[in-house]
């Protein structure tokens, strides 16, 4: 329950008081992660899907169902994304990057990096629940689940961070290797479950769209920890909102 309080009352807004603030209930709640995202994945797909039903349009729902993550976490995963992509563009070293990226100011880059961020989740939502509402909300809960799981793997042995303090210092490094892989296993088979209720194709399309999500925040992670020399707050956020825009955009594929 430490965990749980821990996932929800860091990564949303919904009332969850923390009771506890160490490594050991760090490490249970980046375990958790995956159900907050999932919460927060149902609600937006509650509303872009009840949005849709009612006749809305597509484009409407698809804006909702984005608008509705961002309200649940007071931008906070977009506000990482914007930092982060300052602190890579600003091709400083990386005392100086991580110090841009505490500003409170977003610059050229984290706007831009935003902005395209937003507009490619909108458009793939758009051409999601223009296959169905069904299509659109399974995407949108499914797509903030991974988000949510790359933060776990974020967190796992062997990422330091990047500062002594701050919430990145309090759960890098926390979750085992293993723990990681069985949490993995359990979203990919909830993804392809999820998937199959549409057809064996389609079970095997949004697995391979888990996996593209997945792959791409790593691959930001490791360029994050060469360029920072570990993880940070906003590198989470980044890595976050990087599994999300490309899990939707995938399952748009094919």
């Amino acid at each position: 329950m430490d965990g749980l309080r821990f996932a929800f009352g860091t990564l949303t807004v919904l009332p969850a008081r923390i009771t506890r603030w160490d490594r050991d209930t760090a490490r249970a709640g980046m375990l958790c992660a995956p159900l907050a995202g999932l919460a927060v994945g149902l609600v937006a797909a509650a509303v872009g899907g009840g949005f849709l039903l009612l006749g809305s349009g597509p484009l409407l729902a698809a804006v909702l169902t984005v608008a509705v993550p961002a309200l649940l976490t007071r931008g906070l995963h977009l506000d990482g994304l914007a930092d982060t992509a300052d602190g890579l563009g600003s091709a400083k070293p990386a005392e100086d990057a991580l110090r841009i990226m505490k500003q409170s100011d977003i610059g050229p880059f984290g706007v831009i990096t935003v902005l395209f961020a937003l507009l490619a989740q909108v458009a793939a939502l758009y051409e999601l629940y223009g296959r169905g509402w069904a299509h659109g909300a399974a995407a949108a809960a499914l797509a903030a689940t991974l988000a949510r799981l790359a933060l776990t793997h974020a967190s796992r042995h062997g990422v330091p961070a990047a500062r002594p303090d701050g919430l990145g210092a309090v759960v890098a490094a926390t979750v085992p290797l293993r723990a990681a892989a069985l949490t993995t296993g359990a979203v990919l088979l909830l993804c392809a479950a999820t998937g199959a209720l549409f057809s064996w194709y389609d079970a095997l399309h949004t697995l391979l769209a888990a996996l593209a999500a997945l792959g791409v925040s790593e691959l930001l992670l490791r360029r994050c920890v060469r360029r920072f020399g570990g993880v940070t707050g906003d590198v989470f956020g980044a890595v976050e909102e990087t599994a999300l825009t490309v899990g939707v955009v995938a399952l748009t594929l094919g």
